[in-house]
């Protein structure tokens, strides 16, 4: 018989259906992830064999991502870094990247209007609060294995519980003095919502180191839909769109045709890929 694995507990492993079943040691020893799609024998409750993967996240662990639903919210202060982190992210594993923003109950029009103008022309934008209850506009938008991304206390395990309407995550505060969020989500999981549409809440996301990314400096531009059409402009072919004179990137973020937060999260992304190259030369 054919299940998705929809949790891992120790050993054991949780399949859509309600049966837990274990897995031959030469598949626990190669993986078995939430999300894999695997034949089992109904008898002896023993995973035989992993089906074809669309794609696999070491971390957190997840298979089969369909969907990445990053979150932000108006407070904590939205991390646009993060976000165009994981846009990148999900162009490289072959994920649709949805924005959703938390507690537009407490969203000015000023906030709106930003997040539009430097996501909507990358990503679908969805405003929903968690609060109200209003999330009719993300339901439409769960379709095959999604995951929900963001940074600690924008309301990704409150999202899940409106979904379902019902308690399925546990709810953390934001910390008053820090407005940093404290960490609640454990074990990733995924809950179905209806037929073969589930969501996971993923604490692996709620931060993403850029080795995770595993793409060199010089290719990032590639990632910045937006920079395409001035690449070949710039001066120099070698052109890092940093420091260098005649850079036609720099020249479009100077009058307005790129957004200012996209090309600031580039250069911290760029600078920080450089690091890690200059690390493993060190090492």
């Amino acid at each position: 018989m054919k299940a998705k694995v929809i949790k891992k507990v120790a050993d054991k492993f949780l399949l859509d259906g309600g049966c837990f079943c274990s897995a031959r040691g030469s598949l626990r020893e190669k993986g078995i992830f939430v999300g894999d799609e695997v034949e089992f024998d109904k008898t002896s409750l023993i995973i035989e064999k992993v089906l074809p993967r669309k794609n696999i996240l070491v971390r957190p662990p997840l298979a089969n991502l369909d969907r990445m639903l990053i979150v932000i919210a108006p407070v904590p202060k939205p991390d646009f870094c993060l976000v165009d982190k994981l846009i990148i992210f999900c162009k490289i594993n072959g994920i649709l990247p949805i924005i959703c923003v938390n507690k537009c109950d407490i969203l000015s029009l000023e906030q709106k209007n930003e997040i539009n103008r430097i996501y909507s022309p990358l990503a679908k934008v969805v405003f929903v609060s968690a609060e109200q209850m209003e999330v009719d506009t993300l339901r439409k938008e769960i379709k095959g294995v999604c995951a929900f991304a963001g940074q600690s206390a924008v309301g990704k395990s409150s999202l899940i519980n409106a979904l379902h309407g019902e308690e399925k995550e546990e709810v953390g505060a934001l910390a008053k003095k820090t407005e940093r969020g404290k960490q609640t989500t454990r074990i990733v999981s995924l809950y179905k919502l209806s037929g073969r549409d589930y969501i996971a809440d993923t604490a692996g996301f709620s931060k993403l180191d850029e080795a995770l990314l595993n793409i060199k400096a010089r290719d990032l531009d590639r990632y910045f839909e937006e920079f395409s059409s001035y690449l070949n402009r710039c001066k120099y072919l070698s052109c890092a769109h940093d420091k260098e004179i005649g850079c036609a990137v720099k020249a479009a973020v100077a009058a307005g045709e790129i957004s200012k937060e996209r090309y600031g999260s580039y250069i911290k992304i760029y600078q920080n890929l450089k690091g890690i190259k200059n690390y493993e030369k060190k090492s």
